[in-house]
Formats: C-alpha cells, structure tokens, sequence
C-alpha cells in the first residue's frame, strides 16, 4: 500500500493549490481516503474525507467554503482543492488510506 502526496508548494494569501494523492496497492474505489494537516506543536488534524465518488466531505470548519476533496477512481487519486488560501492554511498535509500515512507535502502560504 503506497500513497504519495504533490502539488504542494508556496503560494500568495488568496491564491489556490491542488493536492492530489495517488494511490496503490489497494482496491482505491471501494476505500475512503482522508486529508490531514499539522502544524508543527500541533496535533494533525481532519480537513475531510473522501469516501467515494460522490460522497466527499470538508470536516474542517476553518476551510469550509474555500477547500473541496475529490477522487477520481479510474486514476486511483484523490484530490485536495484549495481556494482562497490564508496564510493559517500553511502545514505539511498528508492524504490517510487502508491504515498507511502518505509522506505528507508542504504548503506555505506567504507573501
């Protein structure tokens, strides 16, 4: 089982970024796949999770309304879309499935 994170980076206060987590190693359209975020001294926390391909869901009320989360099942990925970032929005983000962690990928949001 292997999941591994990209699309991360430096953007500007308002800008917008795509994660996207490809997975493999197990069969990826009958698993939920989960979006992290932490924070160094914090605890990682739930963004949301991405059940299937219609139901997918933001748990995190500081991102309601700026971020989505989608798959696409036929490419095995789940995706992470971030509008409208704010400079708290800056953490390593990891993608969780079938009990493993993906590395995790950066995203800084500065000026």
């Amino acid at each position: 089982v292997q999941l591994v994170e990209s699309g991360g980076g430096l953007v500007q206060p308002g800008g917008s970024l795509r994660l996207s987590c490809a997975v493999s190693g197990f069969t990826f359209s009958i698993y939920p796949v989960s979006w992290f975020r932490q924070v160094p001294g914090k605890l990682r926390e739930l963004v949301g999770i991405s059940s299937s391909a219609t139901d997918n869901r933001v748990h995190l009320d500081s991102v309601k309304g700026r971020f989505t989360i989608s798959r696409d099942n036929a490419k095995n990925r789940a995706y992470l879309q971030m509008n409208n970032l704010e400079s708290d929005d800056t953490a390593v983000y990891y993608c969780y499935g079938f009990g493993k962690w993906g590395q995790g990928i950066q995203v800084t949001v500065s000026s």
